[in-house]
């Protein structure tokens, strides 16, 4: 069975932080691991990513945007995720398919039988086994990325998307928590608000109870 582990949620919901811990818990336990991020999990992802990232590309379309996150998703499942699926390792993923859902799908408002196809056809069909939503409110998500940012020299994905009044990204989190009740096998509800530590601990249960099944 495909291994595929996703990380999910509204900027400032301390994703990235999660995976990266629950990620070295494994190495320490010996686990066969691809750890990587969505658009930047290769090359060509990472020059897409200078795309999507520029702050001055703000009046970019909902479509471009869309097209973009998946050419840089076929390019990933292709080059990373597949091939480390194949040799059985397990394979920890910040944002997927989902994202596009969320961000492009309710937050933009593009159709989603057209979200759907491009992401089907970008991702050969691949779909996550887990999913962790990393759930919180949009305000207290935000005030965390800002301060994040003020720390970092270049400027990130959530630099152009925090340009976004509050009604986009409460239209972004209304839909992860759709696709949530919607998939509520795949998806596990994870309470952002907490300290990190107790977070990590829910995060940990999760994954080995899903790997060891």
């Amino acid at each position: 069975m495909n291994k595929l582990i996703t990380f999910e949620g509204i900027e400032g919901s301390g994703k990235s932080t999660q995976m990266r811990l629950v990620a070295e818990h494994l190495i320490k336990l010996n686990v066969p691991l691809l750890i990587t991020q969505e658009p930047s999990g290769t090359d060509i992802g990472r020059k897409i990513g200078g795309i999507l990232f520029n702050r001055e590309h703000y009046y970019m379309c909902a479509e471009t945007e869309a097209f973009l996150f998946c050419a840089a998703r076929a390019q990933h499942v292709r080059e990373m995720i597949l091939p480390a699926l194949k040799q059985d390792r397990i394979v920890l993923c910040d944002r997927f398919s989902d994202a596009t859902f969320a961000y492009q799908g309710f937050g933009r408002g593009l159709d989603h039988e057209f979200i759907k196809l491009i992401n089907d056809h970008s991702s050969m069909m691949l779909k996550p086994n887990l999913t962790l939503l990393f759930d919180l409110p949009v305000e207290i998500g935000l005030k965390r990325a800002m301060d994040r940012d003020n720390l970092l020299k270049e400027s990130s994905f959530s630099d152009r998307f925090e340009r976004e009044n509050l009604d986009f990204h409460n239209r972004v989190r209304e839909g992860y928590l759709k696709l949530y009740k919607n998939e509520p096998g795949r998806f596990h509800l994870i309470d952002a608000t907490r300290d990190v530590d107790t977070i990590q601990e829910e995060v940990r249960k999760h994954i080995l109870a899903f790997i060891n099944r």
